[in-house]
């Protein structure tokens, strides 16, 4: 469906609608290579341009890219935030603002060379999505951006496309849902069509908008009491005291999850270990491990750390949690945030999991790397970045793991598998083939020891962002025998 218009003032249409095609690129006045411009990125929406650029470009995550930004530039504490916003913004509504410019777009707008096409992007975002900035100032500043890297013909082009969507905005069309499910819910919910047919089949049309619709949402902030240093008593008052709303954890009373995203770290009671900042999601799988004071606990894939620090303080700091990692970069990270938090009981050891050797332990957590689908409100680009080829491929990776976990646990002893995925692949598939080939363990059921609507039909723990509020993630606890 093409929605364009006529473009107005601007003659020769059809030669112009390819300026912006990436066979442009080798025209001196309408490119120039990224390292002779990089300084021409300034401002917010350059530095948002410059950032989806590489996004696509690289497999460098959104999250990194943001955060070297924000450390190494000038920006307000406000524009910081303007920044975060437009460039989250665009990744989570990517499908949507897509399907939205190539229908005004003449020729391919996926061909678009980047710099037009994410200037047009984060436009149209604002546009859409963001009330406190006029559609004019929106347009101007695009066309602005566009001619100063690409000159003035990509800079008309811009500024007529932005402004025929503008002119329709109230009549823009989606794919017509009866006629195509998938494609109306990948356009208009702005998911990839390969997640969206997995998601109808399993969940049905209703249960899948719920998701979606949870997905695109903006990421709740929570916060883990660290018991090492105060109770949540104690700290749901001095939260009072500094006016932020909240809601206590559902499942897990340690956590607090706060109704507004603010600069939390700059508090002075996040420099002195009172809290940690991590998803509740995640305290289910500590808590499944069932941890006491003075065991012996493995935790095998342990950076960043949140949930190593989790059952340092369900252990009270007492016995010894070895916490693995590939890279010392990731392990120095970890034991800063250990001493934040006043903990003593872990060990790091900087190692491939599937190499290391060590005497049994009494508990092991295997958190192993996954496709992420959970978490894809706070990691909208992995939506993009991932397909069903890479979550096929990283079942093996976690089924080694898992049997790597087992060999390392005592007789008596558990292991909890767990990962923050709502793919059926990454989770019960793995264990069920654990357990098939590994019959010295059993699965324990959570039924009775956690609330029911986060237990499975096998007895495993699995959340999902739309009916938990949390970010989506499994667990489940394996028990060796013999």
């Amino acid at each position: 469906m093409n929605h364009s218009e006529e473009l107005n003032n601007i003659s020769n249409e059809e030669n112009l609608s390819q300026f912006g095609e990436e066979q442009t690129e080798s025209k001196e006045e309408f490119h120039l290579e990224e390292h002779k411009v990089v300084d021409l990125y300034q401002g917010v929406r350059g530095l948002a341009v410059k950032i989806l650029n590489r996004v696509e470009k690289t497999d460098a995550y959104l999250e990194k890219l943001l955060d070297h930004e924000m450390r190494n530039s000038e920006l307000s504490g406000q524009d910081k935030a303007l920044l975060y916003e437009i460039v989250h913004g665009v990744t989570r509504w990517m499908g949507r603002l897509d399907w939205i410019l190539t229908g005004f777009y003449k020729g391919q707008f996926s061909k678009a060379i980047p710099n037009l096409r994410n200037g047009l992007r984060v436009a149209l975002y604002q546009i859409l999505f963001l009330d406190k900035i006029p559609d004019h100032a929106a347009v101007n500043e695009a066309v602005e951006f566009v001619k100063k890297l690409q000159g003035q013909k990509p800079a008309d082009l811009t500024n007529a496309i932005l402004r025929n969507i503008i002119r329709s905005k109230n009549a823009i069309r989606y794919p017509d849902p009866e006629e195509d499910l998938i494609g109306y819910l990948a356009a208009y919910y702005s998911h990839p069509s390969w997640m969206v047919k997995r998601y109808v089949e399993r969940f049905g049309r209703e249960e899948t908008e719920k998701l979606l619709l949870a997905n695109n949402e903006k990421p709740y902030l929570t916060l883990r009491v660290n018991a090492i240093k105060t109770n949540p008593e104690e700290f749901g008052k001095l939260l009072d005291s500094v006016h932020l709303k909240y809601r206590r954890g559902k499942y897990n009373p340690e956590f607090f999850q706060l109704q507004n995203l603010t600069n939390i770290t700059a508090w002075e009671y996040f420099a002195k270990g009172y809290f940690n900042i991590q998803d509740e999601s995640t305290g289910l799988a500590c808590k499944l491990l069932d941890v006491k004071p003075g065991m012996r606990v493995l935790d095998m894939c342990a950076a960043p750390g949140g949930k190593t620090a989790f059952l340092a303080a369900l252990m009270q700091d007492k016995g010894e949690i070895v916490a693995i990692d590939k890279f010392e970069a990731r392990l120095k990270l970890l034991r800063r945030n250990n001493e934040r938090l006043g903990l003593t009981c872990v060990r790091t050891v900087e190692s491939d999991a599937l190499e290391y050797e060590d005497e049994p332990f009494d508990r092991v957590l295997a958190d192993v790397p996954c496709s992420g689908t959970g978490t894809l409100s706070k990691k909208p680009d992995i939506k993009w970045k991932k397909d069903i080829f890479d979550i096929r491929k990283m079942t093996e990776t976690q089924l080694k793991l898992l049997k790597k976990a087992a060999s390392l646990v005592k007789v008596g002893g558990a292991v909890v598998y767990s990962t923050c995925s709502i793919e059926q692949e990454e989770n019960i598939d793995v264990v069920k083939k654990f357990l098939e080939e590994n019959p010295d363990f059993e699965l324990e059921s959570a039924k009775g020891k956690f609330s029911d609507d986060v237990v499975d039909e096998h007895g495993c723990i699995q959340t999902f962002p739309h009916r938990h509020q949390m970010d989506g993630a499994f667990s489940a606890k394996l028990v060796r025998k013999r």
